[in-house]
């Protein structure tokens, strides 16, 4: 009987394939930290604004900044990306429930949701052989 699951985890689990989906889903989850940090710094008086507004201090903005972007190219670049994918995993459930928490805000809830069980799954298996993680601890 053709099972599915068989046939993807063969067409996938190669080297060369676990290192490049390895990459590409690194990317893919930096992108929205680096993109949300690169925001905050952008338009900083008015992101202090919207986090004062929902209760957090604004003084926290230095420290959100280098969370997102920071953590984002650790991830990008695959550098200490354990370290980055739990303390972004950590950060998308408090900001989930903190800013996203209201049920018209159900979908970003969610998101948050989801990034965190991926960031959780990056920090187990690692950054990958395409990465600067892989470079080191080969030497």
């Amino acid at each position: 009987m053709l099972n599915p699951n068989v046939v993807v985890k063969n067409l996938v689990q190669g080297p060369q394939s676990d290192a490049l989906i390895s990459l590409i889903a690194r990317v893919l989850m930096a992108y929205i930290f680096i993109m949300a940090g690169w925001g905050k710094i952008t338009a900083y008086s008015a992101t202090v604004g919207y986090m004062e507004s929902m209760g957090v201090p604004g003084a926290l903005l230095p420290l959100t900044i280098l969370i997102e972007f920071g953590g984002g190219l650790a991830l990008l670049f695959g550098f200490q990306a354990r370290f980055a994918a739990l303390g972004l995993a950590v950060f998308s459930l408090i900001t989930a429930f903190l800013f996203h928490g209201g049920a018209e805000d159900a979908i970003n809830f969610m998101k948050n949701m989801a990034m965190t069980g991926g960031l959780l799954f990056l920090m187990l298996h690692g950054a990958g052989k395409f990465s600067v993680d892989h470079v080191i601890e080969k030497a």
